[in-house]
């Protein structure tokens, strides 16, 4: 399995990292996991191409998460594909009825399928996936592709994600602020440490990356390491991860 990163920021730009969009591809097979402000672009530059994305799962409904999908969605029409799939939460059909209808000239442009999901097993464009609710201010999703890679969707950090992902060689993390900014919704270092203490997961990578954060890197890994003993870095847009 092959995880490439293209926007591992929030909903404030940092100019360096766009908005929340994960590729993931294995034996042939390409999912598009979110599709923030950027992600469009970001796709091209890792060589992938809009073209080759049929299917978009999404974590929840929040803008930096799905502004992508109407540029997406023309993008894919203009090239002359004809079909996309969207599956999500609850309420993914009224939004994407929502977009359609503030652009209506995009109706009937693309062969829609939408679907909608809940926290359980399921397999979306030829993955066998596993879904777990977050807490996060919107209903979110957080997926798990097998024992290879896990990605959280965004949530405050608690003991049921962190079982949730355990054994995985990859976790893709919310970490959006350092730990003198006062937030819900979102985790901080130390809230995450300390809800990953004990679990045996291979490597965590931490995104969804406010301004905030910058400059402040070595500083958030000493506060996650005071709990949580694992291999801990923070993930960059384009990075690419081969995952056995």
């Amino acid at each position: 399995m092959r995880v490439t990163f293209l926007g591992t920021g929030s909903a404030m730009p940092t100019g360096e990292r766009f908005q929340t969009g994960v590729l993931v591809q294995d034996n042939g097979q390409t999912l598009l996991v979110d599709c923030g402000s950027g992600v469009l672009h970001r796709l091209q530059q890792s060589g992938v191409g809009y073209e080759r994305i049929s299917t978009v799962l999404l974590t929840h409904h929040h803008l930096d998460h799905v502004a992508d999908l109407l540029p997406l969605m023309k993008a894919r029409w203009l090239a002359g594909e004809d079909h996309l799939e969207i599956v999500g939460p609850q309420g993914t059909k009224a939004m994407i009825d929502g977009l359609l209808e503030v652009h209506e000239y995009m109706q009937d442009k693309l062969e829609l399928q939408v679907r909608e999901i809940v926290a359980g097993e399921f397999s979306v464009a030829g993955f066998d996936v596993s879904a777990y609710e977050t807490r996060h201010s919107l209903p979110c999703l957080a997926y798990r592709f097998g024992d290879l890679f896990t990605f959280s969707g965004d949530t405050e950090a608690f003991a049921g994600l962190a079982n949730f992902a355990e054994g995985s060689a990859i976790l893709a993390h919310d970490c959006s602020f350092p730990d003198d900014v006062d937030v819900s919704n979102h985790p901080t270092p130390e809230t995450l440490g300390t809800a990953l203490a004990g679990r045996e997961i291979g490597r965590v990578y931490l995104t969804h990356l406010y301004p905030h954060t910058e400059g402040r890197h070595e500083e958030m890994l000493e506060s996650i390491g005071a709990h949580y003993d694992g291999d801990v870095r923070f993930a960059e847009d384009l990075k690419t991860i081969s995952i056995e």
